[in-house]
Protein backbone atom coordinates (compact mmCIF):
# COMPACT_ATOMS: atom_id res chain seq x y z
CA UNK A 1 0.00 0.00 0.00
CA UNK A 2 1.33 3.36 -1.04
CA UNK A 3 0.20 6.36 0.76
CA UNK A 4 1.04 10.26 -0.48
CA UNK A 5 0.47 12.81 2.24
CA UNK A 6 -0.44 16.19 0.84
CA UNK A 7 0.86 19.34 3.31
CA UNK A 8 1.22 22.89 3.45
CA UNK A 9 4.22 22.30 6.02
CA UNK A 10 6.83 19.77 6.27
CA UNK A 11 9.89 19.58 8.37
CA UNK A 12 12.51 21.32 8.53
CA UNK A 13 9.80 24.07 8.03
CA UNK A 14 8.73 24.87 11.31
CA UNK A 15 5.02 23.88 12.07
CA UNK A 16 2.80 21.16 14.32
CA UNK A 17 0.90 19.98 11.04
CA UNK A 18 4.21 18.99 9.45
CA UNK A 19 5.69 17.20 11.90
CA UNK A 20 2.83 15.44 12.57
CA UNK A 21 2.98 14.33 8.95
CA UNK A 22 6.80 13.02 9.15
CA UNK A 23 5.63 11.32 12.51
CA UNK A 24 2.65 9.32 11.13
CA UNK A 25 5.13 8.48 7.56
CA UNK A 26 7.70 7.26 10.11
CA UNK A 27 5.67 4.97 11.96
CA UNK A 28 3.25 3.44 8.98
CA UNK A 29 6.64 2.43 7.79
CA UNK A 30 7.32 -0.66 9.87
CA UNK A 31 3.57 -1.49 8.74
CA UNK A 32 4.12 -2.32 5.31
CA UNK A 33 3.36 1.26 4.19
CA UNK A 34 5.10 2.98 1.53
CA UNK A 35 4.73 6.54 2.47
CA UNK A 36 5.46 9.57 0.46
CA UNK A 37 5.22 13.46 0.84
CA UNK A 38 4.58 16.30 -1.41
CA UNK A 39 4.26 19.91 -0.41
CA UNK A 40 5.38 23.49 -1.05
CA UNK A 41 8.65 24.22 -2.92
CA UNK A 42 11.78 26.33 -1.80
CA UNK A 43 11.19 25.41 2.13
CA UNK A 44 14.89 24.27 2.52
CA UNK A 45 16.65 27.29 1.73
CA UNK A 46 19.83 24.51 1.39
CA UNK A 47 17.61 23.16 -1.79
CA UNK A 48 16.77 26.23 -3.29
CA UNK A 49 14.00 25.75 -6.17
CA UNK A 50 14.97 22.42 -7.66
CA UNK A 51 11.78 19.95 -7.78
CA UNK A 52 13.45 17.05 -7.55
CA UNK A 53 15.70 17.42 -4.36
CA UNK A 54 13.70 15.60 -1.35
CA UNK A 55 14.26 16.40 2.43
CA UNK A 56 15.02 13.74 4.81
CA UNK A 57 12.93 15.87 8.24
CA UNK A 58 15.80 13.68 10.46
CA UNK A 59 18.09 16.34 9.28
CA UNK A 60 16.29 19.27 11.17
CA UNK A 61 17.88 22.82 10.48
CA UNK A 62 21.45 20.92 9.88
CA UNK A 63 21.77 20.34 5.82
CA UNK A 64 25.35 18.33 6.50
CA UNK A 65 23.52 15.85 10.13
CA UNK A 66 23.74 12.33 9.27
CA UNK A 67 21.02 10.36 9.26
CA UNK A 68 18.70 6.90 8.22
CA UNK A 69 16.79 8.46 5.71
CA UNK A 70 14.98 5.57 5.78
CA UNK A 71 13.24 5.92 8.70
CA UNK A 72 11.23 8.61 7.24
CA UNK A 73 8.92 9.12 4.48
CA UNK A 74 10.59 10.54 1.26
CA UNK A 75 9.31 13.83 0.61
CA UNK A 76 9.01 15.63 -2.51
CA UNK A 77 8.77 19.75 -2.39
CA UNK A 78 7.55 20.77 -5.52
CA UNK A 79 4.21 22.86 -5.22
CA UNK A 80 4.97 26.61 -6.66
CA UNK A 81 1.50 27.65 -5.27
CA UNK A 82 -1.64 26.17 -3.72
CA UNK A 83 -4.32 27.50 -6.41
CA UNK A 84 -6.51 25.52 -8.77
CA UNK A 85 -3.60 23.88 -11.18
CA UNK A 86 -2.08 22.60 -8.24
CA UNK A 87 -5.01 20.13 -7.77
CA UNK A 88 -4.36 18.43 -11.53
CA UNK A 89 -0.57 18.29 -10.61
CA UNK A 90 -0.97 16.25 -7.46
CA UNK A 91 -3.19 14.15 -9.36
CA UNK A 92 -0.45 13.42 -12.38
CA UNK A 93 1.63 12.75 -9.16
CA UNK A 94 -0.19 10.64 -7.42
CA UNK A 95 -0.38 8.23 -10.33
CA UNK A 96 2.82 8.59 -11.80
CA UNK A 97 4.11 7.37 -8.08
CA UNK A 98 1.61 4.82 -7.87
CA UNK A 99 -0.08 5.96 -5.17
CA UNK A 100 -3.25 4.19 -3.68
CA UNK A 101 -4.30 7.26 -1.27
CA UNK A 102 -4.25 10.82 -1.33
CA UNK A 103 -4.23 12.23 2.11
CA UNK A 104 -4.60 15.50 2.52
CA UNK A 105 -3.16 16.61 6.16
CA UNK A 106 -5.75 19.88 6.40
CA UNK A 107 -5.27 23.12 8.37
CA UNK A 108 -6.68 26.41 7.46
CA UNK A 109 -3.64 28.79 8.19
CA UNK A 110 -2.23 26.37 5.58
CA UNK A 111 -1.89 26.03 2.15
CA UNK A 112 -1.61 29.96 1.51
CA UNK A 113 -5.59 29.99 2.24
CA UNK A 114 -6.26 29.23 -1.20
CA UNK A 115 -9.68 27.20 -1.30
CA UNK A 116 -8.49 25.13 -4.20
CA UNK A 117 -7.47 22.23 -1.86
CA UNK A 118 -10.63 22.14 -0.24
CA UNK A 119 -12.75 21.10 -3.47
CA UNK A 120 -9.71 18.49 -4.70
CA UNK A 121 -11.28 15.51 -3.06
CA UNK A 122 -14.30 15.77 -5.14
CA UNK A 123 -12.66 16.15 -8.51
CA UNK A 124 -9.87 12.82 -7.53
CA UNK A 125 -12.62 11.29 -6.51
CA UNK A 126 -14.34 11.25 -9.85
CA UNK A 127 -10.88 10.80 -11.68
CA UNK A 128 -10.94 7.51 -9.72
CA UNK A 129 -8.11 8.24 -6.58
CA UNK A 130 -9.13 7.19 -3.18
CA UNK A 131 -8.46 10.18 -1.06
CA UNK A 132 -8.65 10.58 3.03
CA UNK A 133 -8.62 13.95 4.71
CA UNK A 134 -7.42 14.95 8.38
CA UNK A 135 -8.85 18.56 9.40
CA UNK A 136 -6.02 19.58 12.25
CA UNK A 137 -8.77 21.93 12.95
CA UNK A 138 -12.10 23.08 11.77
CA UNK A 139 -11.45 27.14 12.39
CA UNK A 140 -13.01 29.03 9.67
CA UNK A 141 -10.41 30.51 7.71
CA UNK A 142 -10.00 34.32 6.27
CA UNK A 143 -10.50 33.40 2.68
CA UNK A 144 -10.96 36.67 0.99
CA UNK A 145 -13.14 40.42 2.27
CA UNK A 146 -16.30 40.15 0.87
CA UNK A 147 -17.17 36.00 1.73
CA UNK A 148 -19.43 35.62 4.78
CA UNK A 149 -18.57 33.11 7.61
CA UNK A 150 -21.23 30.98 6.33
CA UNK A 151 -19.16 30.32 3.18
CA UNK A 152 -15.26 30.40 4.62
CA UNK A 153 -17.29 27.34 6.86
CA UNK A 154 -18.97 25.40 4.11
CA UNK A 155 -15.46 25.88 2.23
CA UNK A 156 -13.54 24.39 5.51
CA UNK A 157 -16.37 21.64 5.59
CA UNK A 158 -16.76 20.38 2.05
CA UNK A 159 -13.56 17.99 1.81
CA UNK A 160 -15.86 15.77 4.34
CA UNK A 161 -18.72 15.23 2.04
CA UNK A 162 -16.17 14.53 -1.00
CA UNK A 163 -13.38 12.16 1.11
CA UNK A 164 -13.59 8.28 0.97
CA UNK A 165 -12.81 8.97 4.65
CA UNK A 166 -12.40 12.26 7.04
CA UNK A 167 -10.50 12.04 9.95
CA UNK A 168 -10.44 14.69 12.87
CA UNK A 169 -8.03 15.11 15.94
CA UNK A 170 -10.85 16.05 18.94
CA UNK A 171 -13.96 16.00 20.38
CA UNK A 172 -14.79 19.35 19.39
CA UNK A 173 -14.44 18.87 15.52
CA UNK A 174 -15.74 15.22 15.15
CA UNK A 175 -18.85 16.50 17.26
CA UNK A 176 -19.25 19.39 14.90
CA UNK A 177 -18.97 17.03 11.31
CA UNK A 178 -20.68 14.32 13.72
CA UNK A 179 -24.36 13.04 12.14
CA UNK A 180 -23.78 14.75 8.95
CA UNK A 181 -20.19 13.47 7.24
CA UNK A 182 -19.88 9.77 6.39
CA UNK A 183 -17.10 7.44 7.66
CA UNK A 184 -15.78 10.07 10.06
CA UNK A 185 -13.11 9.40 12.90
CA UNK A 186 -11.68 10.60 15.33
CA UNK A 187 -7.91 9.91 15.93
CA UNK A 188 -5.56 11.95 18.55
CA UNK A 189 -1.97 13.51 17.36
CA UNK A 190 0.77 11.94 19.03
CA UNK A 191 3.50 13.88 20.79
CA UNK A 192 6.07 15.40 18.07
CA UNK A 193 8.89 15.67 21.22
CA UNK A 194 10.28 11.94 22.64
CA UNK A 195 9.35 11.58 26.45
CA UNK A 196 12.71 12.13 28.60
CA UNK A 197 13.33 11.42 32.31
CA UNK A 198 15.76 13.57 33.99
CA UNK A 199 17.78 12.78 37.39
CA UNK A 200 17.67 14.87 39.99
CA UNK A 201 21.22 16.01 38.69
CA UNK A 202 20.49 16.71 35.56
CA UNK A 203 17.52 18.43 36.31
CA UNK A 204 19.50 21.22 38.69
CA UNK A 205 22.24 21.54 36.23
CA UNK A 206 19.92 22.35 33.42
CA UNK A 207 18.27 24.88 35.37
CA UNK A 208 21.51 26.48 36.30
CA UNK A 209 22.39 26.38 32.66
CA UNK A 210 19.23 28.76 32.51
CA UNK A 211 20.22 31.03 35.12
CA UNK A 212 17.61 29.55 37.78
CA UNK A 213 18.50 29.35 41.54
CA UNK A 214 16.99 26.91 43.44
CA UNK A 215 13.71 29.27 44.70
CA UNK A 216 13.10 29.92 41.23
CA UNK A 217 9.56 29.25 40.20
CA UNK A 218 9.82 28.22 36.35
CA UNK A 219 6.93 28.15 34.40
CA UNK A 220 7.32 26.63 31.06
CA UNK A 221 5.46 27.28 27.88
CA UNK A 222 6.04 25.25 24.79
CA UNK A 223 5.06 25.84 21.41
CA UNK A 224 4.48 28.81 18.71
CA UNK A 225 2.53 31.69 19.87
CA UNK A 226 -0.21 33.06 18.14
CA UNK A 227 -3.69 34.37 19.68
CA UNK A 228 -5.21 30.80 20.47
CA UNK A 229 -2.29 30.00 22.77
CA UNK A 230 -3.07 32.56 25.21
CA UNK A 231 0.02 34.31 25.13
CA UNK A 232 -0.99 37.67 26.62
CA UNK A 233 -2.33 34.91 29.80
CA UNK A 234 0.84 33.68 30.30
CA UNK A 235 2.50 37.67 30.76
CA UNK A 236 -0.36 38.60 33.22
CA UNK A 237 -0.16 35.27 35.00
CA UNK A 238 3.43 36.10 35.54
CA UNK A 239 3.05 39.23 36.43
CA UNK A 240 0.27 38.31 39.17
CA UNK A 241 3.36 35.94 40.70
CA UNK A 242 6.06 37.94 40.91
CA UNK A 243 3.46 40.92 42.39
CA UNK A 244 2.69 38.15 45.22
CA UNK A 245 6.30 37.68 45.78
CA UNK A 246 6.79 34.44 43.86
CA UNK A 247 10.55 34.55 42.13
CA UNK A 248 8.71 33.70 39.11
CA UNK A 249 10.25 33.22 36.03
CA UNK A 250 8.72 32.45 31.98
CA UNK A 251 10.58 30.18 29.83
CA UNK A 252 9.76 29.85 26.06
CA UNK A 253 10.21 26.83 24.89
CA UNK A 254 11.44 26.52 20.83
CA UNK A 255 10.21 28.68 18.07
CA UNK A 256 8.26 31.88 18.76
CA UNK A 257 6.16 31.63 15.66
CA UNK A 258 5.64 29.20 13.05
CA UNK A 259 5.38 29.28 9.50
CA UNK A 260 2.18 28.93 8.16
CA UNK A 261 0.56 31.86 9.68
CA UNK A 262 1.32 35.52 9.02
CA UNK A 263 -0.73 37.48 11.33
CA UNK A 264 0.53 35.32 13.97
CA UNK A 265 4.38 37.82 14.09
CA UNK A 266 1.78 40.74 14.73
CA UNK A 267 0.60 38.43 18.22
CA UNK A 268 4.15 38.20 19.14
CA UNK A 269 4.62 41.80 19.07
CA UNK A 270 1.70 42.62 21.33
CA UNK A 271 2.94 39.88 23.87
CA UNK A 272 6.45 41.01 23.53
CA UNK A 273 5.17 44.90 23.89
CA UNK A 274 3.02 43.62 27.39
CA UNK A 275 6.49 41.65 29.15
CA UNK A 276 7.86 45.48 28.30
CA UNK A 277 5.00 47.34 29.62
CA UNK A 278 5.15 45.27 33.08
CA UNK A 279 9.21 45.42 33.54
CA UNK A 280 9.19 41.47 33.17
CA UNK A 281 11.93 41.56 30.38
CA UNK A 282 14.30 39.90 32.82
CA UNK A 283 12.02 37.21 33.67
CA UNK A 284 11.10 35.82 30.39
CA UNK A 285 13.58 33.78 28.60
CA UNK A 286 12.91 32.66 24.65
CA UNK A 287 15.07 29.68 23.93
CA UNK A 288 14.43 29.78 20.29
CA UNK A 289 14.82 26.84 17.88
CA UNK A 290 16.17 23.72 19.69
CA UNK A 291 16.40 19.95 18.59
CA UNK A 292 13.87 18.01 20.08
CA UNK A 293 16.37 16.34 22.59
CA UNK A 294 16.81 19.66 24.17
CA UNK A 295 13.17 20.84 24.23
CA UNK A 296 12.40 17.55 26.18
CA UNK A 297 15.15 18.98 28.65
CA UNK A 298 13.42 22.16 29.13
CA UNK A 299 10.23 20.56 29.73
CA UNK A 300 11.55 18.46 32.20
CA UNK A 301 13.55 21.59 34.13
CA UNK A 302 10.10 23.79 34.44
CA UNK A 303 8.17 23.43 37.67
CA UNK A 304 5.15 23.96 36.34
CA UNK A 305 3.88 24.27 32.25
CA UNK A 306 1.12 26.57 31.79
CA UNK A 307 -0.49 26.11 28.55
CA UNK A 308 -3.72 28.84 28.74
CA UNK A 309 -5.60 27.72 25.58
CA UNK A 310 -8.06 30.45 24.59
CA UNK A 311 -9.98 27.99 22.92
CA UNK A 312 -9.72 24.73 25.85
CA UNK A 313 -7.87 22.54 25.96
CA UNK A 314 -8.05 19.48 23.70
CA UNK A 315 -6.33 16.73 21.91
CA UNK A 316 -5.34 18.54 19.04
CA UNK A 317 -2.74 19.96 20.62
CA UNK A 318 0.91 18.72 20.09
CA UNK A 319 1.82 21.18 22.63
CA UNK A 320 -0.23 18.95 25.07
CA UNK A 321 1.07 15.78 24.21
CA UNK A 322 4.47 16.84 24.41
CA UNK A 323 4.13 18.03 28.19
CA UNK A 324 2.09 15.18 28.61
CA UNK A 325 5.17 12.78 27.43
CA UNK A 326 7.36 14.62 29.31
CA UNK A 327 6.14 14.15 32.59
CA UNK A 328 5.17 17.70 33.10
CA UNK A 329 2.99 19.04 35.99
CA UNK A 330 0.33 20.52 33.78
CA UNK A 331 -1.83 23.90 34.17
CA UNK A 332 -4.34 24.71 30.93
CA UNK A 333 -7.45 25.74 30.40
CA UNK A 334 -10.62 23.72 30.61
CA UNK A 335 -12.40 22.04 27.75
CA UNK A 336 -15.18 22.93 25.46
CA UNK A 337 -16.19 19.20 25.17
CA UNK A 338 -15.72 16.20 27.10
CA UNK A 339 -12.44 15.57 27.35
CA UNK A 340 -12.32 12.07 29.08
CA UNK A 341 -8.47 10.90 28.59
CA UNK A 342 -7.37 13.72 30.45
CA UNK A 343 -8.93 14.38 34.12
CA UNK A 344 -8.81 17.63 35.80
CA UNK A 345 -6.86 16.82 39.18
CA UNK A 346 -5.42 13.88 37.74
CA UNK A 347 -3.62 14.62 34.96
CA UNK A 348 -3.83 18.16 35.16
CA UNK A 349 -5.01 21.18 36.50
CA UNK A 350 -7.79 23.20 34.20
CA UNK A 351 -9.12 27.18 34.52
CA UNK A 352 -11.13 29.49 33.04
CA UNK A 353 -9.79 30.69 29.21
CA UNK A 354 -8.01 34.64 29.51
CA UNK A 355 -7.78 34.18 33.34
CA UNK A 356 -5.02 35.44 34.83
CA UNK A 357 -5.67 35.09 38.56
CA UNK A 358 -6.85 31.59 38.50
CA UNK A 359 -3.91 30.37 36.34
CA UNK A 360 -1.53 32.09 39.16
CA UNK A 361 -3.51 30.64 42.10
CA UNK A 362 -3.63 26.84 40.17
CA UNK A 363 0.74 27.56 39.69
CA UNK A 364 0.65 28.12 43.31
CA UNK A 365 -1.27 25.42 44.87
CA UNK A 366 0.89 22.56 43.06
CA UNK A 367 4.34 24.74 43.47
CA UNK A 368 3.11 24.87 46.82
CA UNK A 369 2.28 20.97 47.27
CA UNK A 370 4.61 18.74 46.16
CA UNK A 371 2.89 15.74 47.10
CA UNK A 372 0.28 17.01 44.14
CA UNK A 373 3.21 18.16 41.65
CA UNK A 374 4.63 14.50 41.77
CA UNK A 375 0.90 12.96 41.26
CA UNK A 376 0.29 14.83 38.41
CA UNK A 377 3.71 14.41 36.60
CA UNK A 378 2.76 10.67 37.24
CA UNK A 379 -0.42 10.63 36.13
CA UNK A 380 0.98 12.61 32.57
CA UNK A 381 3.37 10.17 31.71
CA UNK A 382 0.90 6.87 31.84
CA UNK A 383 -1.84 9.23 30.25
CA UNK A 384 0.78 9.81 27.06
CA UNK A 385 0.78 6.28 26.27
CA UNK A 386 -3.13 6.95 24.87
CA UNK A 387 -1.49 8.48 22.26
CA UNK A 388 1.45 6.61 20.70
CA UNK A 389 2.22 6.52 17.13
CA UNK A 390 2.42 3.20 16.69
CA UNK A 391 -1.33 2.71 17.87
CA UNK A 392 -2.06 5.78 15.44
CA UNK A 393 -0.30 4.25 12.95
CA UNK A 394 -2.16 1.37 13.24
CA UNK A 395 -5.43 2.94 13.30
CA UNK A 396 -4.67 4.36 10.07
CA UNK A 397 -3.52 1.41 8.31
CA UNK A 398 -6.82 0.04 9.55
CA UNK A 399 -8.66 2.70 7.72
CA UNK A 400 -6.57 2.60 4.18
CA UNK A 401 -7.70 -1.09 4.34
CA UNK A 402 -11.58 -0.82 5.49
CA UNK A 403 -11.67 1.49 2.01
CA UNK A 404 -10.12 0.70 -0.66
CA UNK A 405 -12.76 -0.55 -2.53
CA UNK A 406 -15.16 2.13 -1.92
Amino acid sequence: MHILFVTGEYPPMRGGVGAYTAELGRALLPLGVKVSVITALGMNPTLGMNPQATINPALGMNPQAKADSSIYPQSYPQIRHWGWSTVGEIARFARQQGADWLHVQYQTAAFQMHPAINFAPYLWRRWGLHTAWTYHDLLVPYLFPKAGRFLRRWITERPAFDATFTTVTNEADFRQLAGRVDRLFKIPIGSNIEGRTLSSDQRQKRRRQRGYTDDSLVIGYFGFLNRSKGGLTLVNTLDLLVRAGRNAYLLMIGERVGASDPTNYGYLQEVEGRIAALGLADRVQWTGHQSDAEIGVDLNAADILFMPYVDGVSLRRGTLMAGLVNGCAIVTTAPRDPLPELVDGRELLTVPPEDATAGAAAILRIADDPALAQRLRSNARHASGQFAWSTIAAQHQHLYTRFADI
